[in-house]
Order: structure tokens, then sequence, then C-alpha cells
């Protein structure tokens, strides 16, 4: 049962960030805490992991502008639009679209690596779409309609999207690099990335009511929880894993009102029961495009 402790600690320390993120918004400027936190993260990293990335530097000069690309997508963008999303959203929305994420990979992985299109991709994609459209209209599509995405909602969509191409450029590269040395190249690609921004930023300094946050965000959201993933998939494999990040937005959800108070109305269940059915068929209904669905035979009941 220890293996499977691993990825539930970093989906917990994750779902956790996302309400840190929030209460964050108050005290600290969006590009301050993105910045800080991989500074953070780089500067505990340096002493384990500088000489050993040095040694190797053969292997890995050459993957530089991949793992730049993934830094910047993975570590800069996808953790930037989400501060800058929890300024006009409420966590537990941030929670519930973040359960896209697996979908959008899906697809994706559809268009950048030639993945065979299935029903259940399709059938996926109808159900969490529709999930998403209840979540970020409050439950009423008249109000999207006449108002628009909000604009918090709408970066973490962005921020998914980002965080989805990470991913399947990671699977598409397959670059053969130790796992901690990709991860520390990637947070001094991020942490290059943020300087302009967070240099061209207001901000509102460190202070004892933000430090805090940015030791959560640096160390327990960018180390500690990325090691437990990286553990969680050595013992476990990338597909067994996969299933653990289905419990973010529930997670998320479960801290938000019991830290936020945050209340967890009727369309945040039926968006996230519409995103999970979603993305649940999409990985188990196989069926080709190509060939035809299963037909559903009645039966009478005796």
């Amino acid at each position: 049962m220890s293996q499977y402790a691993f990825p539930l600690i970093a989906v917990l320390i994750w779902a956790a960030n996302t309400v840190v993120s929030k209460l964050a918004a108050g005290v600290i400027f969006p590009a301050e805490i993105g910045f800080y936190r991989w500074l953070l993260a780089g500067l505990l990293f340096t002493p384990f992991l500088l000489k050993p990335v040095l040694a190797n530097w053969a292997q890995v000069k050459p993957q530089l502008g991949r793992l730049a690309v993934l830094g910047i997508l993975g570590m800069a963008t996808y953790q930037s639009l989400a501060y800058y999303a929890a300024h006009m959203t409420t966590a537990t929305n941030m929670g519930i679209i973040l359960s896209l994420m697996p979908l959008m990979a899906l697809t994706l992985s559809i268009v950048l690596l030639g993945q065979q299109l299935t029903w259940g991709s399709i059938a996926g994609a109808v159900l969490s779409f529709a999930g998403v459209l209840v979540v970020i209209s409050g439950g009423s599509l008249a109000v999207l309609l006449s108002h628009g995405i909000g604009l918090g909602d709408g970066l973490m969509l962005i921020a998914n999207l980002a965080y989805a191409l990470y991913s399947v450029l990671l699977k598409k590269w397959q670059i053969k690099l130790p796992a901690l040395q990709m991860l520390y190249v990637q947070i001094l690609v991020a942490i290059l990335a943020l300087l302009p921004l967070y240099l061209a930023s207001p901000k509102a300094g460190l202070s004892m009511a933000n430090v805090p946050y940015v030791l959560f965000a640096g160390i327990l959201a960018s180390m500690v929880a990325a090691l437990a993933w990286m553990h969680g998939v050595a013992r476990l494999g990338p597909s067994r894993i996969a299933v653990f990040f289905n419990l973010l937005p529930l997670f998320t959800a479960l801290c938000a009102a019991w830290v936020l108070k945050e209340r967890l109305a009727l369309y945040h269940l039926l968006g996230g029961v519409l995103i999970l059915a979603g993305v649940f068929l999409s990985e188990r209904w196989k069926t080709a495009l190509s060939q035809r669905p299963p037909k559903v035979v009645a039966t009478e009941q005796a």
C-alpha cells in the first residue's frame, strides 16, 4: 500500500496549493510568488543537482532547447497563469477546471502524436466540455452567453492547455536524462523566463504575511510533490498513477470549503461529475473511430 501514498501525497499538496494560491492573492502579487517559488526551489536543489548536471553536461546540452520549452510551458506559464487566475475566480472553480487536463492531453496526443481517435475520446470531450460550461457559467448558460467566460476561469483553461502540451511533449520527446536533472534544468529555465515579468510588475515585498505561502509553493508544491509523483510513477507506472490526478478537484473543493469557507454549489457537483465522466469515458472506451461502436442490446427484466 505504501506505493499509493506517493501519488496521494502529491495530489493533496497540489490541491492545497490551489487554496494557497487563493490565500496569497491578497498579500503578494502573482508575478512575485511565481518568481519566488521557482527561485526558492532552484536554490534548494542547486547544492544537490548542479554538480550532477554539469558532470552530465554532454547529455544535457543537446536537450537544452527542449528542456527550455518544457520549463516555459510546465513551470513558468502554467503556474503563473494560475496565480493570476486566483485573483479572479474561486479555488473550487480552479480545481474543477484542472480536472479537464487529462482530456486536453489526450486531444493533443491525437493531434501531435497521431494517437488513434476513439469513440470514447469524442464522447468524453462532449461530456467534459458540457461540465466546464456548467462550472464557468455558475450553472446558468444564459449568464455565460450574456457575459462570456470570466477572466479567471479563462486563464485557468489556458494554464491547463499549457500543462497538457507540456505533458504531451514530454511523452513525444522521451528525453533520456535522469528525472531530477530534467526537473532542475526546467526550474532554472522558469526562473529566467519569469525574471522580466517579476522586474516589470508591482511588488508587495516579502513579509510575515506572505512568506509562508512562498515557502509552501517553493518547497512543498515545487519539490516535495514533484518528488512524490516521480516515486509514484517509478513504482506504479504512468498509466496507473494517472488515475490519482482525477482526485485533484475533489481534494481542492474539500480544502477550499474547509480553509476558505467556499460553498460547494450544485453546479460544482454537476460540472465536476460531467468532466470526470468524460475523462473516464475517454480512458476506458477504446473503440477506434474507424470501427463501429458496440451495439447496446436491450434486455427485458424478468
